[in-house]
């Protein structure tokens, strides 16, 4: 039996506290993320409620003004946290910490079944060694109070329980849970520096954008738009699927590149069979110039070896030798079915299905090159001004803030 979440309506909790991800691993560096990771869960959780913050041992507490359980949920999206306990206080003294678990065990216990047993256990930990039982004389006093209480109906399991109660004892308070949230993990937005995603309509993108925030990247996107072969309907999914991955950083910018000219001279002057490989390296190209402007480390695209032509080795290979800017690839090693899962689970999947091409398929060659080679690439290139078209599409590009 999964571990369901803890009932919300009667008596919503003092607190969340929220262990850190992998923060606890940066030693000398760990105020700088944990300021960051401050920063950004105060941005997302400020149209729901004021918070309070203080750190502790390896985690946060966060006490929000009002919709404590609204705040839980949108902390789940704040790259940092590895979990997320809705928590009540009480005097960190021994009988009022047992009288507080029976409280919060018998408001979980409402949301299993009315009959049938459930096994439980409690989890101890002292933040302030100075409390006078250990961990598991502690465990076992609340205990002695708990489980008569509920007679057969809990079950003792320390390995694999149903409902997990624990207990945290801090110097001026003691915090009791039952039930856990999960977390986004990782490291917090922005503190490994700025990105630039490929973001196309499709599946792929979105998710290497999730991803590239999850390792602590702020990522703005860069979208190429072919007019009139390409209606404003592509657009508009491009910048839905953009606010849609908003939730997960406290800023988005999306850059709408015209991209229609470069297209039209890659038909008119270069081999039909290198058109698609020959986009992307000025995708590459448009992409860093705009990067540079905001001091962007590298391009993120959401390649996956071998998926389409374009994405052989050595189409890649040739696309990647057109960057300036390091070319970060998260889904490299992915099955479709793999992305998907993570598409659905972050909530652009819906969105990326939608009907409308993107502007790749514009004069699409019908036997597109599978094996491309740098040097075929530098002779197409050179009946084209590519220089001049790089410049033309950053100056016509478009771009709009918090989407």
């Amino acid at each position: 039996m999964s571990t369901p979440d803890p009932p919300t309506p009667a008596g919503a909790p003092d607190a969340i506290l929220a262990p850190y991800g992998e923060l606890w691993l940066k030693g000398r560096n760990r105020g700088e993320f944990e300021q960051a990771l401050i920063r950004n869960l105060r941005t997302a959780v400020k149209e729901i409620s004021p918070v309070k913050v203080e750190r502790g041992p390896g985690q946060i507490l966060v006490f929000p003004e009002r919709r404590a359980m609204e705040v839980a949920d949108r902390m789940g999206s704040v790259f940092g946290l590895s979990a997320l306990y809705p928590a009540w206080g009480v005097e960190p003294r021994a009988d009022a910490i047992a009288e507080k678990a029976r409280e919060v065990t018998a408001r979980a216990l409402q949301a299993f079944p009315p009959e049938g047993q459930i096994s439980f256990r409690l989890r101890a930990k002292r933040a302030d060694k100075s409390f006078p039982m250990i961990s598991t004389e502690l465990e076992q006093h609340v205990a002695e109070s708990v489980l008569p209480d509920w007679g057969d109906r809990l079950r003792v399991n320390l390995t694999s329980a149903d409902l997990t109660v624990g207990i945290h004892v801090r110097r001026d308070r003691a915090w009791i849970h039952a039930g856990r949230l999960d977390a986004a993990g990782g490291l917090p937005v922005g503190t490994l520096g700025h990105v630039m995603c490929l973001l196309s309509g499709g599946i792929d993108s979105p998710v290497a954008a999730w991803m590239a925030m999850k390792r602590g990247c702020d990522v703005s996107y860069v979208s190429f738009h072919s007019y009139p072969y390409l209606g404003d309907a592509t657009r508009r999914k491009i910048a839905r699927i953009a606010g849609g991955l908003s939730r997960w950083q406290p800023r988005t910018v999306l850059h709408v590149v015209p991209f229609t000219k470069v297209q039209e001279a890659i038909r008119d002057g270069a081999p039909e069979p290198y058109r698609t490989v020959l986009y992307r390296r000025m995708m590459q190209r448009i992409a860093c110039r705009l990067g540079e402007r905001v001091q962007a480390g590298g391009i993120v695209t959401g390649e996956s070896l071998g998926q389409v032509a374009s994405q052989t080795l050595e189409n890649i290979g040739c696309i990647e030798e057109a960057s300036s800017l390091p070319v970060l690839r998260p889904l490299l090693g992915f099955d479709k079915e793999e992305t998907i899962r993570i598409a659905r689970r972050i909530g652009t999947y819906e969105l990326s299905i939608l009907p409308e091409p993107d502007c790749c398929t514009v004069f699409q060659p019908t036997r597109p090159v599978i094996r491309g080679t740098v040097a075929r690439c530098h002779e197409a290139e050179a009946n084209l001004d590519v220089e001049a078209l790089v410049e033309e599409a950053v100056l016509g590009t478009e771009i709009s803030g918090q989407v």
